[in-house]
């Protein structure tokens, strides 16, 4: 089998809504390693955008999965439950830093967990309104993509949205909007928009993913948290893409003092397996009355096996440290090709969470050309990465945190020659 035959099958058989940025097609995987279809080698930095923290096939999880399918594959937790869901709910109500007593519900897919944050704080609440960011993410249905501040791609042709959701500033340094100027944004909001008692929740990405890999600043999480306890409104953090070691802590808010009322989960949950989850302050939780929670797959016995695999593979591996160290290695890069890469303006880093901005040298523009000959040529080399951004201008850096050293090592190689030699002209 060729790419190039797939590629054509792939255009005559799927719409072209669902877009894809590779042109070569997987044949296997293997930690962070993927061959395609022609026996080519790549080294994966997407890892399934940030599915795989812990590897494509760890062990650990390919055997809780082969053990559970020996058991049962599916029963409708909400029909005939099952130990292993309540398990893992007792794991997650452990790590989540929720104050006071935890409970923690699954669902499949990240947007289903940020919808059910929202139904959740407006029962709790019995008040209408949101407030997200600009540059947010929180998904493609239609209150996520509501809640999403970004028009292009999410968001073009599929209007109208889910009212009562307001957007405020996000901060950034590079683009000079401070955490008090983000904080006056809300202010504004409350003025123009929707008075404080009215809104149910305030919902944010601790470091936005597909916004650039922005950072809260610690400040404005307090200040956050403490105009949400002014106003009797719940701080739904999204950590969707910043769960499980991607940072260095277990969970994003981990690094700040602040703690949200509900948060959400996916991706690398289950090591690649659909399941998302909630948890939350317990009087919050249990506000939706019995049956308004659920879905026919929510927390798939399959998934939660693989997901309490992950949880010890990311313990016995000690990965939030490792987070850590690959990450310093990886800004260390970054810093050494900033002096050769005159488009480079910003490099971001929490953990192994970690981006490079570029703008035109020229023009000091925002340069989505040149991430994407940036990827290019990366791509040639044999390295996969991936883009994000507002503008399309942020090479974001999301391998598995089980990379072997050896292998990380080949990929910064890598990419350093890429960022210092790179031609446009080419």
């Amino acid at each position: 089998m060729k790419n190039a035959e797939l590629t054509q099958r792939r255009l005559a058989a799927t719409p072209r809504g669902i877009g894809v940025m590779c042109d070569f097609y997987a044949d296997r995987a293997e930690n962070a390693t993927l061959w395609d279809v022609e026996g080519n080698e790549i080294i994966d930095f997407a890892s399934g955008i940030a599915v795989l923290n812990t590897g494509h096939r760890h062990p650990k999880v390919i055997a809780a999965i082969e053990k559970q399918l020996q058991a049962f594959t599916h029963t409708a937790y909400q029909i005939v439950p099952y130990e292993s869901y309540i398990t893992l709910a007792e794991r997650i109500n452990q790590l989540a830093p929720i104050e006071g007593t935890c409970k923690t519900a699954f669902f499949t897919t990240g947007a289903e967990a940020v919808e059910n944050a929202v139904k959740i704080a407006r029962a709790y609440t019995g008040r209408p309104g949101l407030i997200t960011f600009g540059g947010g993410f929180h998904g493609r249905t239609y209150m996520t993509m509501a809640l999403t501040g970004k028009v292009a791609p999410y968001k073009l042709g599929f209007g109208p949205f889910p009212g009562s959701v307001f957007h405020g500033q996000y901060p950034n340094a590079l683009y000079g909007v401070s955490s008090e100027d983000a904080m006056n944004s809300l202010e504004r909001i409350f003025k123009a928009d929707i008075d404080p008692t009215q809104v149910a929740a305030i919902v944010l990405e601790p470091v936005q993913g597909e916004g650039g890999f922005t950072i809260a600043p610690a400040e404005f999480m307090q200040a956050l948290r403490a105009l949400c306890d002014r106003h009797g409104i719940l701080l739904i953090a999204d950590e969707v893409q910043t769960g499980f070691a991607r940072t260095g802590k277990f969970f994003a808010m981990d690094h700040y003092e602040v703690k949200p009322d509900l948060i959400t989960m996916a991706k690398s949950l289950a090591g690649g397996m659909p399941l998302s989850a909630l948890a939350g302050r317990a009087e919050v939780m249990d506000a939706p009355a019995p049956g308004g929670l659920g879905g026919t797959y929510a927390g798939n016995p399959l998934a939660v096996a693989a997901a309490l695999a992950v949880l010890e593979v990311i313990e016995e591996e000690q990965l939030c440290q490792r987070s850590q160290r690959l990450g310093q290695h990886l800004v260390e890069v970054l810093q050494q090709a900033r002096h050769h890469c005159p488009a480079i303006v910003d490099i971001r880093a929490l953990g192994s969470m970690v981006a490079v901005e570029f703008n035109d040298p020229v023009t000091g523009k925002a340069s989505p050309e040149f991430t994407r000959h940036v990827q290019q040529k990366a791509q040639e080399a044999g390295l996969l990465l991936l883009s994000c951004g507002v503008n399309g201008n942020v090479i974001r850096f999301l391998y598995p945190l089980t990379i072997p050293d050896p292998q990380f090592k080949q990929a910064l190689a890598i990419l350093s020659r890429v960022l210092t030699r790179i031609d446009m002209s080419n």
